[in-house]
């Protein structure tokens, strides 16, 4: 099923890389017509022998999150796979998927979904909020008054068209919030609405709702 927010397919990019090569992929995905994006640390892990010898389990990863419409999307993987080259092994992973809902977003303020296709409502929806760092527990409560049981936050740092500084020619990404919200159909748009009107969502600059 293909879902549009008024009238056009967005859909989220995730690449998964190697600790520090996060920023150089929003890089290459805003040369590539991606808006800005989101980069948190993740953990991998690995079978090698020679590694566990040595007590190094864990791999650490740096996980980028972005949203632009199918096109730009389909356009910044054709360019991340040329520059990473993803087909090698441990170079990376980066997929696709559709969003059903964006607020937030310069190009598309509004949220009216249409859908397109076969198949069911989800039972389940996946709401997730990237806000500066601090706001995320506000972003919780908001969602909690709306009938929420809970939710997650991670730590990241975000780099958009409001956020880049420099600082002595250094380009500094601030930190983010992601919160990750699991809610039922029936109470998706309320939880959404509660935390776009709190967080004051539509202003530029106060964060991203998908």
């Amino acid at each position: 099923m293909e879902n549009q927010v008024n009238g056009i397919a967005y859909e989220l990019l995730c690449v998964i890389v190697n600790f520090g090569l996060g920023s150089k992929v929003l890089k290459t995905a805003k040369q590539s017509g991606v808006s800005g994006g989101t980069v948190f640390l993740g953990k991998g892990t690995i079978k090698n022998h020679l590694l566990e010898l040595l007590g190094l389990y864990d791999i650490r990863k740096e996980i980028v999150l972005t949203i632009a419409e199918k096109k730009t999307v389909d356009k910044a993987l054709e360019d991340l796979n040329k520059k990473f080259n993803f087909a090698k092994p441990n170079h990376g992973i980066a997929f696709t998927t559709s969003v059903a809902n964006i607020i937030g977003a310069r190009h598309c303020i509004d949220n009216k979904l249409k859908a397109s296709g076969g198949g069911t409502n989800p039972m389940h929806n996946a709401i997730f909020t990237i806000v500066d760092r601090g706001m995320g527990e506000t972003v919780v409560e908001a969602a909690e008054k709306a009938g929420s049981r809970g939710a997650t936050i991670i730590h990241a740092r975000g780099s958009g068209i409001h956020e880049n500084s420099k600082l002595f020619s250094m380009v500094v990404e601030p930190e983010k919030d992601i919160v990750l919200i699991l809610a039922e159909e029936s109470l998706t748009e309320g939880i959404v609405a509660s935390i776009r009107e709190t967080l004051k969502i539509d202003k530029p600059g106060h964060g991203i709702i998908f």
